[in-house]
């Protein structure tokens, strides 16, 4: 981070979505019947099972493949991975815990300035791009996906994984300095 710039930026991992593998078939009838917390999407070919504690969602169909969201860090993701496959196990199923990965990242980080969209927007061509009838929103392409509001809400960083989204904020961050609106008197 630029050391001009005494402003700490908080960065605020609100979901990580990772997958893994069961590395066997999975009744989808049977986790619905006789799981907890679970709704049966027959229509789609999947079963959404929750959990409380890491308070994830997962998304798991008959091949075996898993998808949970709602984690807050990748060990949270990892952990609730587990349990679930353990709970899989528990209903009866030969379940072996495979190929996790955490496959994206999303965080919030509140930017200590407002940001003048079209200046930042004409200075990062073809990489940014602005959408006026968005809510005055902006997406920059770095090594992930920005979006980045001109006031008060929080930008959003989307990414493979945590250390690349804290990567990519500190480096957009002096981009979006340069075109900082000025205060108000």
């Amino acid at each position: 981070m630029d050391s001009s710039n005494d402003e700490a930026l908080d960065i605020i991992v609100t979901n990580v979505v990772a997958t893994f593998r069961t590395r066997c078939h999975l009744n989808l009838r049977t986790i619905a019947l006789e799981g907890t917390n679970v709704i049966y999407k027959p229509e789609v070919g999947k079963v959404l099972m929750k959990l409380r504690k890491p308070k994830i969602t997962a998304s798991i169909w008959s091949s075996g493949k898993i998808i949970c969201t709602g984690a807050t860090s990748e060990d949270e993701a990892k952990l609730g991975a587990r349990r679930l496959a353990r709970c899989l196990q528990k209903l009866g199923f030969k379940v072996r815990f495979s190929a996790f990965k955490v496959v994206n990242v999303l965080a919030v980080c509140s930017m200590p300035f407002a940001v003048h969209l079209i200046d930042f927007t004409k200075n990062n061509r073809p990489i940014a791009s602005f959408n006026v009838t968005c809510c005055s929103l902006l997406v920059f392409l770095l090594l992930f996906c920005a979006h980045i509001r001109s006031s008060v809400p929080p930008s959003v960083a989307l990414g493979p994984n945590v250390q690349n989204v804290a990567t990519a904020v500190e480096e957009v961050y002096p981009l979006l300095f340069e075109c900082k609106k000025p205060l108000c008197k």
